[in-house]
């Protein structure tokens, strides 16, 4: 993947493509969550991009977990402070036993782990953006939604 910096700004079809180049390719992503009680949690974990949605996996009793049934709003970053991807939508919430296979199976292939073998429980959280966010230093500040309501923009 070819990267722009500095003062190039890249035409809107050039940033859903590098955004979705970035989420088919990447490994890591930032999740953000919050419980009224105990407040705001952040924690990077593997993803997997099906095309449509991002989905993670944590434990059944992580902080994550936690929080994503009783505030199912998050939000997620991609790593690259110079190239950021910001996604805001709801997470829908799978147990090891109750994902869909296909999205199991691909997790596993990806990372080479399937948590469904684990001893612990884990669960998988699905978040389908409703809005993106992307830019590159401040020539593209203005026009960084790239998706709104869940459509990408034109």
């Amino acid at each position: 993947m070819e990267t722009t910096t500095g003062n190039v700004r890249r035409r809107m079809e050039e940033r859903r493509r590098d955004t979705l180049e970035r989420l088919g390719g990447e490994r890591d992503i930032w999740v953000s969550t919050a419980h009224p009680e105990h407040g705001p949690h952040q924690v990077p974990l593997w993803f997997l991009w099906d095309g449509q949605a991002v989905w993670m996996c944590t434990t059944a009793a992580s902080a994550t977990a936690r929080n994503v049934r009783v505030e199912p709003r998050v939000r997620l970053a991609l790593q690259d402070t110079m190239d950021v991807v910001l996604l805001q939508g709801e997470a829908e919430c799978f147990s090891d036993r109750e994902v869909p296979g296909e999205v199991a199976d691909a997790y596993t292939a990806k990372f080479g782990w399937d948590p469904r073998t684990e001893e612990a429980s884990h669960l998988y959280v699905r978040v389908a953006p409703r809005t993106v966010r992307a830019w590159r230093g401040v020539p593209e500040l203005h026009g960084r939604v790239v998706m709104r309501d869940g459509v990408w923009v034109e």
